[in-house]
């Protein structure tokens, strides 16, 4: 399965992050829309891979196409954003549950776990995107690489763990 994701990847991530930077106007945006393509068509198991998508190349583009739609439907719903500071009382939750802490203490380890397996290139760059929420050229600049391999990195560093989690919910 990796072997034909890393193809597909290959084929397409181009043509899709082309497809989201015309309709977003964002380099960055696109490209993360564009990772998120590919981590929903992983997510998808095996059996409903094969069966139900004749076409990975229109299906990522409809993936692709419908998180754009959520995105700016999204965006245009917000209006104008308030700081977490301001909204701090309705967000902070003083008291989860002993059966939500022990969930959340165990992906957590989970999560833990899968970070460290990685290799050093795809960890800095999937805590630099997602932590420090650094774009692909920001990354891409301080670990000594393009863009693109910055893209792959993420997109190892997310299905490692997306897979390491979903060991939890079987």
């Amino acid at each position: 399965m990796a072997d034909n994701m890393d193809r597909l990847f290959r084929l397409y991530h181009r043509e899709l992050q082309q497809i989201a930077y015309r309709r977003l106007g964002d380099r960055e945006l696109a490209a993360d829309l564009t990772q998120d393509t590919f981590v929903r068509y992983v997510g998808l198991d095996r059996a409903e891979r094969t069966r139900d998508i004749a076409n990975p190349h229109f299906f990522l583009i409809r993936v692709l196409r419908n998180l754009i739609i959520d995105f700016t439907r999204s965006r245009s719903r917000r209006g104008i954003q308030a700081s977490l500071e301001d909204v701090r009382d309705e967000l902070f939750d003083p008291a989860p549950g002993p059966a939500e802490l022990v969930l959340l203490r165990e992906q957590l380890r989970l999560l833990h776990q899968a970070l460290s397996e990685l290799p050093e290139s795809c960890h800095q760059a999937l805590l630099l995107n997602r932590v420090e929420g650094l774009g692909h050229a920001a990354i891409a600049e301080r670990l000594g690489v393009s863009p693109s391999m910055v893209s792959k990195y993420i997109m190892r560093a997310l299905h490692h763990c997306a897979c390491r989690l979903s060991l939890m919910d079987n």
